[in-house]
């Protein structure tokens, strides 16, 4: 019996993702203060994430569980490399290598793909509707606090495959609720999206050293020292 796995998934980690946006770099991010060095450092590791889990869930599209969520339209690592062409220029490759964080993350990835393929979902969800859902907002704050321009280094963030970001995320939730799991198998999929933005909070917090370099302890006491509350505490996806 299918089990209504979207709303689970938003109310099992909104303390998870209010403690993500509460990490020093997010903050000052969302604040507008970036810092271009330790964000090209974020674009990398994110690609190595992104790449882990596309290749995964590219071989799971006829899987019972994982192939209904999984769309090309939400693919990033052809976005990513763009941003890093940009940021590192045409040898980025030779350049660019994971955080240990980052390592980690791709680690558990690649290990749920072969142990558990059902709580992909997990990491799924976490990583790409967040970044449909929050994407157009960063991507403005990015391209003023690093005085871009309207697409250089900033693919990540646009979607060109989804016209319509609304419906798709319905649909999206539609498909959650649809697939063939029962109680058991929510509650996994849910602790490893809580996992997931635990995995991306150390990716984050190793940025720190490099803004706070950048910026000053003292700013970046200022800017961190109040906690917000999270933006899925406040406004539905």
């Amino acid at each position: 019996m299918a089990v209504d796995l979207a709303s689970q998934l938003r109310e099992g980690t909104k303390k998870a993702h209010t403690m993500a946006e509460n990490t020093g770099f997010v903050t000052c991010f969302l604040k507008g203060v970036v810092d271009k060095i330790s964000y090209r450092k974020l674009v990398a590791d994110l690609y190595f994430v992104y790449s882990a889990m596309e290749e995964e869930i590219g071989k799971l599209k006829g899987h019972p569980v994982v192939g209904p969520i999984a769309s090309d339209a939400l693919n990033r690592r052809a976005a990513l490399e763009a941003d890093l062409a940009f940021y590192f220029g045409s040898d980025w490759r030779q350049q660019v290598s994971p955080t240990p964080g980052a390592k980690a993350y791709v680690a558990r990835l690649h290990q749920v793909a072969a142990d558990s393929p059902e709580l992909l979902v997990g990491h799924h969800y976490t990583r790409y509707i967040g970044d449909l859902s929050g994407g157009q907002i960063l991507k403005n704050i990015a391209q003023k606090a690093m005085n871009l321009g309207d697409h250089d280094g900033l693919r990540f963030y646009e979607f060109d495959a989804i016209p319509d970001e609304k419906a798709f995320k319905a649909n999206y939730r539609i498909s959650l609720d649809q697939l063939p799991i029962d109680q058991a198998m929510a509650d996994r999929i849910v602790a490893e999206a809580n996992h997931a933005f635990h995995l991306n909070m150390v990716m984050f917090q190793e940025l720190e050293g490099n803004l706070v370099a950048a910026i000053g302890k003292v700013l970046f006491g200022f800017l961190t020292r109040r906690q917000r509350t999270g933006s899925t505490e406040v406004v539905a996806a």
